[in-house]
């Protein structure tokens, strides 16, 4: 490669780089790793990483992922910490090597360093502040498209032949607007959780039958559930509209050729995270939603989770940022694995306290 040595490469990285062994021990790190460690290589090599790095999500089992199916995961805005220093935003990749030793490279994307920092958070303060003006705008809209669409309904006592065609397409269509005005109102007016002792295969079961008879009629819907799977503290009607927004996303992929979604339960001991008070909370109770789609585009892939990014035409970008916003009201996490073919929308959530009584 024109001379260049792969320690020079190594060297010349400008972002962190760490080379993780199967047992997850610190191997190797570039000079950007023992700047962002404020330590030399010497003092961390051989460490267990988990001791060195404080990581707001589940990384353990994103690394048994990336091991056991050989394939990068991409993880965005993780606030990470090394314990000599403040939690800082980050993207992460984590990629196994090619020799399939079960070693992974681990690269942190300090936001400041990628240039995107300030871009980000003013994308998302502009997308908080369109949907704040969105609501506004719905309530003033919604009465006048009353009146548009009782208009052409009324004109169409009195047509034929094309004029009724045209005024059914001026009905469509306001109905359509009206529903994109109620997905903006729902979204900003989402009440906080009521949350008690929920069984998840409950309402896995009643998003399943709702789905089948509607947006997933033409699809496949398999279930592998746990049954030890114990309850979880949440809002029953709010985690139906998670897994109801899922499999209509999973449906929607797939397109009128169908497909298959798998609905998916299973217990992770290992995934806890940082709750805003700084302590950790445990997520155990792991809900997948599989399909076999064509994946999601490459260039949304780490927003899809954002207000008003989408990945179809005419697509609103709430559906996906409502269901992690509900996610979140219960000490929840989500995210996504999407190749062409298999993309895995994960929910993971708290088990509910002891002592309390299912309702």
């Amino acid at each position: 490669m024109n001379g260049l040595s792969e320690d020079t490469i190594w060297a010349s990285l400008p972002v962190p780089a760490l080379i993780v062994a199967r047992d997850d021990r610190i191997m190797a790190m570039n000079p950007a790793a023992e700047a962002f460690f404020n330590a030399p290589a010497r003092a961390l090599l051989d460490a267990p990483v988990w001791d060195r790095l404080m990581v707001d999500a589940p990384i353990e089992e994103s690394f048994a992922r990336v091991r056991e199916g050989h394939a990068a995961l991409f993880l965005n805005d993780v606030d990470i910490g090394t314990g000599a220093r403040a939690p800082q935003l980050c993207n992460m990749q984590i990629a196994p090597m090619a020799d399939r030793s079960g070693r992974v490279l681990l690269l942190l994307e300090p936001r400041e360093v990628a240039g995107r920092l300030g871009r980000a958070m003013g994308v998302k303060s502009a997308a908080k502040s369109a949907i704040g003006m969105a609501e506004m705008l719905a309530h003033e809209i919604k009465n006048p498209l009353a009146g548009i669409t009782g208009a052409a309904q009324l004109l169409s006592m009195s047509l034929s032949g094309d004029g009724i065609e045209m005024t059914d397409l001026i009905v469509a269509e306001a109905r359509r607007i009206l529903g994109l005005l109620e997905q903006v109102e729902q979204f900003g007016n989402l009440r906080p959780p009521d949350r008690r002792v929920v069984n998840l295969h409950d309402i896995l079961d009643r998003a399943r039958k709702s789905a089948a008879v509607g947006v997933a009629a033409d699809m496949d819907i398999r279930e592998d559930y746990d049954p030890s799977l114990p309850p979880t503290w949440g809002d029953a009607d709010q985690l139906q509209q998670v897994f109801q927004n899922l499999l209509k996303n999973a449906a929607e992929a797939a397109g009128p050729e169908g497909g298959t979604i798998t609905l998916r339960s299973f217990y992770e001991h290992r995934l806890r995270l940082r709750k805003p008070d700084g302590s950790a909370g445990a997520v155990p109770l792991q809900v997948e939603v599989i399909d076999d789609g064509p994946g999601l585009p490459p260039e949304i892939a780490g927003e899809v989770f954002e207000p008003f990014v989408s990945g179809r035409e005419n697509g609103t970008g709430l559906g996906l940022a409502l269901v992690s916003k509900i996610v979140s009201d219960h000490d929840g996490w989500i995210a996504v694995d999407s190749v062409p073919g298999r993309t895995v929308f994960r929910v993971s959530l708290p088990v509910a306290p002891k002592g309390e009584e299912a309702q």
